[in-house]
């Protein structure tokens, strides 16, 4: 199937022509039609399917059918939980829109708010905004939605993890019930099955993956190691590897700065992103690990969703996530549009659980690999339930072995001065 096949305009063919866009993916083959017949849809499909096109081209054909509206008005608004996503949905639509006669915005936190103010005057076609920042302009007047004709909410299950349904409740109250509403997520949980039935109007499902899946071209690996080392074996994988760019997460922002800071030192060309850097360092950080010019990216999951970054080849959790789906979501990055990926984990003890969850999301054991030089003083149990049989057979085993023995007489401590006394195994758990 070609993009003709779907009926989208001659001017969107050619700018796909030009862009090098021959095949439309799976989720786009099926929402493009159903859009340009103006159904609503909620859809599901795991990140790197080419979600934003499935929605956008079809916006921007149905939006040269009609007229604009007046100042301060918005014939069709796309919401999206982060800055970084907003950035990049709005880079889309302009690409998507350079030959067509519509003009668009994108407004979020973390800028001045006056330019976005003073563009929003004249009205706009499309608008891409955070939920944040849309509540603030609708607040100062800036915008109206009298003429709103279609609706996004993309990642909208995202935007429930970061606390942002009042806003969208709010929202709902101030746009028109007849509308197009169109709602994309990576994950179809029980909630955004409930949040549908509140936007949307005898909507189309459109599923591409089932639940929480990833990319089968993605190679999933570990490498167990103690907490404390973590950032050493990460240097020393970086070296070994010669990895040409690798997006690294870690847990806080603290030990993204942390973890940078020391790469910097040994001459990596590494920076980080994360809630505390400004808008502007974190767009043209962004823009300068998508051109290459930056080879190594550590960041908190605020960059998890949406980034679009071609043949990324590895991604690196330096500390695993507190919600295993959020790992789906961090592995996204890599592994796109049929391209082979890498998702690399450092884990210690502590993060078992967390570990467990993982695999049980994946239904798969992630293959184990120690680092010579970085076996862990804590072990980090195996989850398969092989292991777990044998490591109980072999605990019960001990257990009767104890039994036995029970009645001998322990060997002394060796004493070393008066007052100080070491076991005799100490050598056995002293690190050299």
């Amino acid at each position: 199937m070609s993009f003709s096949s779907l009926q989208l305009h001659p001017t969107l063919l050619n700018t796909l022509a030009c862009l090098g866009y021959e095949t439309p993916t799976p989720i786009q083959k099926q929402a493009i039609p159903l859009i340009l017949s103006g159904r609503d849809i909620v859809a599901a499909a795991q990140t790197g399917t080419g979600k934003t096109a499935a929605f956008c081209l079809p916006l921007l054909q149905s939006l040269t059918e009609g007229k604009r509206g007046p100042a301060h008005s918005v014939r069709c608004l796309i919401l999206a939980p982060t800055r970084e996503l907003a950035a990049q949905i709005g880079g889309s639509v302009r690409t998507y829109s350079k030959d067509l006669n519509l003009r668009s915005q994108t407004v979020y936190g973390g800028v001045q708010v006056y330019p976005q103010i003073n563009g929003l005057k004249r009205g706009a076609d499309i608008l891409v905004a955070t939920p944040g920042r849309l509540m603030d302009l609708v607040q100062q007047e800036a915008v109206n939605f009298s003429h709103l004709e279609s609706l996004v909410l993309d990642e909208a299950d995202r935007m429930l993890d970061l606390g942002f349904e009042k806003s969208l409740n709010e929202l709902l109250t101030l746009i028109p019930k007849h509308r197009q509403t169109l709602m994309f997520s990576a994950t179809y949980s029980e909630h955004i099955r409930k949040l549908a039935k509140m936007w949307l109007s005898n909507p189309v499902e459109v599923a591409i993956s089932k639940g929480n899946q990833v990319a089968i071209t993605v190679r999933h690996q570990l490498y167990p190691v103690d907490k404390a080392r973590k950032g050493e074996l990460l240097a020393d994988l970086l070296e070994r590897q010669h990895w040409e760019q690798a997006l690294i997460f870690a847990k806080t922002k603290r030990g993204a700065d942390e973890v940078t800071e020391r790469l910097a030192s040994q001459g990596f060309n590494v920076a980080a992103i994360h809630g505390d850097k400004s808008q502007p360092v974190r767009l043209s950080t962004l823009d300068a690990f998508k051109s290459g010019k930056l080879s190594y990216l550590v960041a908190t999951d605020i960059a998890a969703r949406g980034l679009d970054i071609q043949s990324l080849p590895v991604v690196i959790n330096l500390d695993l996530p507190h919600v295993a789906e959020d790992y789906i979501h961090r592995i996204g990055r890599t592994g796109r549009a049929g391209q082979e990926g890498r998702a690399v984990s450092l884990v210690c003890a502590d993060e078992f659980d967390a570990l467990q969850a993982i695999e049980a999301l994946l239904k798969t054991r992630i293959i184990r690999k120690e680092m010579a030089g970085f076996e862990p003083d804590h072990r980090v149990p195996d989850s398969h339930p092989r292991s777990q049989k044998k490591s109980i057979k072999s605990s019960s085993s001990n257990k009767s072995k104890k039994d036995k023995s029970k009645n001998i007489e322990p060997k002394p401590d060796v004493t070393q001065g008066p007052g100080l006394r070491t076991s005799p195994f100490a050598k056995l758990t002293t690190k050299k």
